[in-house]
């Protein structure tokens, strides 16, 4: 049995948010085009990691929830589709060049931890969506940061 990791996992809260992961249940986390974000997903990854939900591009953005990995890695079906912005003329579904992994709710925050809050607490301060120029929207996470970062947003 693989060690369980951690990540944060961005979204955009007015293309796919936390409300919608709990009202569904169960999501593809597809449309991944960055080759490191993707190599996380399809090598790193496991059933049973956990992530935190980052609504990205929100104002203020910042880690709104928990999901965790539910599936082993899929072709992502957008690569396929001439009609989705995410269409990969080059993907071959023999040798799919984008993949995508079923995430699961687990839990809404009761409230969000801002990106402004993660780069003022010194105990996050290695935590990569803190570092300078670090854009990935999927990236890892120390198991003393998820922890941390849990417990801020669970304050009252």
């Amino acid at each position: 049995m693989a060690k369980k990791q951690y990540w944060l996992m961005k979204s955009e809260p007015d293309v796919y948010g936390i409300d919608d992961l709990e009202r569904d249940g169960t999501e593809p986390w597809d449309g991944i085009r960055n080759y490191q974000a993707r190599n996380f997903l399809r090598d790193s990854m496991n059933v049973g990691d956990l992530a935190l939900f980052y609504h990205s591009n929100a104002t203020p953005p910042g880690v709104v929830g928990i999901m965790e990995v539910v599936s082993e890695p899929e072709p992502d079906a957008l690569a396929f589709d001439p009609h989705s912005k995410y269409f990969d003329p080059k993907s071959d579904e023999e040798n799919p060049r984008w993949i995508q992994r079923q995430m699961g709710f687990v839990e809404k925050f009761p409230r969000m931890v801002s990106l402004k809050e993660l780069k003022e607490d010194p105990e996050l301060e290695e935590m990569l969506v803190n570092k300078r120029g670090q854009r990935l929207s999927i990236q890892p996470v120390e198991k003393v940061h998820f922890d941390h970062v849990c417990k801020l947003a669970r304050k009252k």
